[in-house]
């Protein structure tokens, strides 16, 4: 803690490195180096010089940063605008966030709406220099903005995996594996004839789920089949017609798999339209988020997916790539096995 008379001396003008310097005892360029998080000061130097600038209310001047660093210690997150799976968003926002918290970068997230090439914030961030670093999701096999960035050098980390995985850093769930695993489950409660209900097909966590089931059911007798899951506005009704048509042609349908909450619910609301009963008639097996389903209807099948696991790594993944682009990117592939937990109670 500093004393009164040392924060009194600075509450008449803008703190700077030079105030901080001289209530500790050290040079200013060390000061800097300190706020920066360099590995060669000590970690002991760092917290007390992190904690003055606290206390007397240091606010790093940016484009002062900038000017002599080149940077803007911004980290960028491109998120859509479309709803999410149970709290997607705030989960990932949040953990990414938090990842940063003792570094000198902070977050912003820009926005992407559904009538939008995805392409154009990620070129806006990348012309203007608005970021040191940019996070993806929604990634597709061949992602332009991949390429894209790929082409121009600029330091990025995605959620999921492209064709050109080797060159970049990434954090992705094993959708494959997902699928195979929750085809298993249903399996074993005796299930014949899955239904998989797909992210958009142009994604490639999407293949990987549908790739999953087939794999899975490949040589057994289990039948399975896919349709995709509607992403403008109108999403839940337009699920819950398109789920009940399906099911009207398929009365043999017997266990169906989603992705998000979202489809979760649009599947629940279709079994119950068409008066069939949940855990009896047809199970739903589900990936979510949140441990939602889990605690209020233990008849679904779940696997959780650490969201907050993804949005740390990629935080470090991201600042990897800024700090040391000469080495290899981090690369972080999970399987259900390893990071979620499995509901397979029967009520």
């Amino acid at each position: 803690m500093i004393g009164i008379d040392e924060k009194l001396a600075f509450k008449s003008g803008r703190p700077t490195l030079k105030s901080i310097a001289e209530i500790c005892g050290l040079a200013v360029p060390t000061v800097s180096r300190a706020l920066s998080g360099a590995s060669d000061i000590g970690q002991s130097t760092r917290d007390r010089v992190r904690q003055v600038a606290d206390e007397i209310g240091y606010v790093p001047n940016r484009a002062g940063v900038r000017l002599r660093t080149g940077k803007t210690n911004v980290i960028s997150l491109v998120l859509p605008t479309e709803i999410d799976g149970l709290n997607y968003s705030s989960r990932i926002i949040a953990s990414i966030a938090g990842a940063l918290r003792n570094s000198p970068y902070h977050l912003i997230v820009t926005p992407f709406f559904p009538d939008e090439d995805p392409i154009k914030p990620v070129k806006y961030i990348v012309e203007t220099e608005s970021a040191d670093a940019i996070i993806i999701n929604q990634i597709q096999p061949e992602d332009p903005r991949v390429k894209y960035l790929l082409e121009r050098n600029f330091p990025f980390a995605t959620h999921g995996r492209t064709m050109w995985s080797e060159q970049h850093p990434y954090f992705d769930f094993d959708n494959f594996e997902f699928a195979r695993h929750a085809t298993d489950l249903l399996a074993k409660r005796g299930r014949k004839s899955l239904l998989l209900i797909s992210p958009p097909l142009s994604q490639n966590y999407s293949q990987n789920m549908i790739t999953g089931m087939q794999s899975a059911t490949k040589e057994t007798d289990l039948f399975s089949d896919y349709f995709e899951e509607p992403t403008q506005n109108g999403t839940s009704k337009r699920l819950n017609d398109q789920l009940i048509e399906y099911l009207k042609r398929n009365p043999g349908t017997d266990g169906i798999i989603t992705s998000t909450t979202v489809s979760a619910v649009g599947a629940i609301n279709a079994i119950s339209a068409l008066g069939r009963q949940l855990g009896k008639d047809i199970d739903l097996c589900t990936k979510e988020v949140a441990p939602f389903f889990r605690q209020i209807r233990p008849e679904i099948l779940t696997i959780t997916e650490d969201v907050t696991k993804a949005g740390s790594f990629l935080a470090r993944a991201a600042l990897r790539a800024i700090d040391h682009p000469e080495e290899p990117p981090l690369q972080m592939l999970v399987t259900p096995e390893d990071t979620t937990e499995i509901n397979t109670a029967i009520t």
